[in-house]
């Protein structure tokens, strides 16, 4: 295999095939719960859980990779979190009930908290600074090709075969991965003389956890102000409120703090919370506009991901190899552009749209994902010092993972909202729900309008850090 890959991609193909199979699988299982929802006999709260305790285990198991890849090596930590993963899924296959599911589903994301953030680590350790946007963005097409495509498969899979297969099609792209990772990621050095920073793990776990419950609970208006989602989120916030105070007086954090004071490591945080409500937003939005108000099926909801998957696939990697060779100034502030247009476009979608025009509409979108959110956030971690690299990726995936989740609750809130007081002006619903979409698309358009400063920054921000560390060399 040597011979038909350098050695490094196959480090690239490895955290590859893991970081693939979590995402898709999470996102095939979406369009799975009302068919779970008769198998299991539950409602649609207590079987949304198998969604939402996936994403709570994962992120508040993300803050401890820092830690424990220093303590046990990333190689080991991954390999370990790819096969819980795998064990995970076939327990998954055999659930016996819905309680049996949310456990396993529970363990699925535990193994996801300790991967993701260790997957960039482990490609920033055979790679040089100038070859990482490339090698990120390949590495990054799993990253947003497989929420647009998962979807798709996972109706497939429903209307053709069995539940048990959203699990079982995990095994054989994980045992790849695990294969392949066992061969060929590198053994990184243990370091010695760590401590475990207890109080600030109990601090995120506790803040990270409670809003991340108390987000996947709700789906209206209604759900923030009942008693246990409110008093959730006040806990959740005090408590990272406390984390940060116990982060900045610990000799070795939890997760150091001082990353931020980066400016380019804090630009590209800012531009992966935008891009990530952008994408997932669109993941919401996209749905409801083909089947609610054009009447068109599950199917050609699918077919509309795949221009937007395609394009951010192949622009990623040529965003990732325009910067390693002109940096992110340009490659970055285009990509935010080539999203927000297109999500603005998306606003002022009417009943005589013609779907070609969708179509066109998502590619632009995923040309600008692939420009935008991988080259920025490798620009963002090159900026930092290396030791702080999977410290600084986790910190980047919790607040990805919030500002998603946040970001879905919020557009789903105001989508139904609106389209009940929207009805009585219009008629329709189908006009309404119409009106709803437009005016989610225009809220996300005006946030990633905002945002393409912070692309000019980051190329400014990132050229002073390339200066400086030349002359410290």
């Amino acid at each position: 295999m040597r011979k038909l890959f350098p050695e490094k991609w196959l480090v690239v193909i490895a955290v590859l095939l893991g970081t693939f199979t979590i995402i898709l699988n999470n996102s095939m299982l979406n369009p799975a719960v009302p068919h779970l929802m008769k198998v299991f006999e539950a409602d649609a709260v207590a079987t949304g859980w198998v969604i939402t305790i996936f994403m709570v285990t994962m992120g508040i198991t993300m803050p401890l990779t820092g830690y424990l890849g220093d303590k046990f090596g990333k190689k080991k930590l991954y390999l370990s979190g790819l096969v819980i993963f795998i064990i995970g899924s076939i327990l998954g296959s055999f659930s016996w009930d819905l309680s049996s599911l949310i456990f396993f589903r529970g363990i699925q994301g535990i193994a996801g908290g300790i991967m993701m953030p260790l997957s960039m680590a482990l490609i920033f350790e055979v790679f040089p600074r100038h070859e990482r946007g490339l090698a990120t963005g390949i590495w990054g097409v799993a990253a947003m090709m497989a929420p647009t495509i998962g979807p798709t498969i996972g109706g497939f899979i429903i209307e053709s075969g069995s539940w048990q297969w959203l699990f079982l099609v995990n095994v054989p792209t994980g045992a790849l991965g695990i294969l392949i990772g066992a061969m060929y990621l590198k053994n990184t050095n243990r370091v010695q003389g760590i401590t475990f920073d207890k109080w600030g793990f109990a601090s995120v776990t506790v803040g990270v956890g409670a809003i991340l419950y108390a987000l996947g609970r709700v789906s209206a208006i209604e759900h923030l102000i009942q008693p246990l989602n409110l008093t959730l989120i006040i806990i959740g916030i005090v408590s990272l409120y406390l984390f940060v105070k116990i982060e900045n007086h610990q000799e070795q954090p939890l997760l150091d703090l001082s990353i931020f004071k980066n400016k380019a490591y804090t630009y590209s945080v800012w531009i992966s919370i935008s891009t990530s409500l952008a994408l997932f937003g669109g993941i919401f939005l996209i749905p409801l506009l083909i089947q609610h108000v054009y009447g068109l099926g599950p199917v050609v909801t699918g077919l509309v991901f795949l221009p937007a998957a395609l394009f951010t696939g192949i622009f990623m990697t040529i965003g990732g190899r325009l910067l390693d060779r002109k940096g992110p100034l340009l490659v970055v502030t285009s990509g935010l552009v080539m999203i927000a247009v297109p999500t603005i476009a998306l606003g002022f979608t009417t009943m005589e749209t013609s779907l070609a025009m969708i179509f066109l509409l998502m590619a632009l979108r995923g040309i600008g994902q692939g420009f935008s959110t991988m080259p920025a956030t490798t620009a963002g971690m090159n900026a930092i010092p290396e030791k702080f690299i999977s410290r600084g990726s986790a910190m980047n995936n919790v607040l990805r993972q919030i500002s998603s989740a946040l970001g879905i609750v919020f557009i789903s809130i105001y989508y139904e909202v609106r389209k009940v007081q929207v009805f009585p002006n219009v008629g329709t619903m189908e006009e309404a729900s119409l009106q709803a979409i437009n005016e989610g698309f225009l809220l996300l358009g005006v946030i990633a309008i905002l945002t393409i400063p912070l692309g000019l920054l980051i190329g400014r921000a990132s050229e002073k850090q390339e200066r400086k560390t030349t002359l410290s060399a």
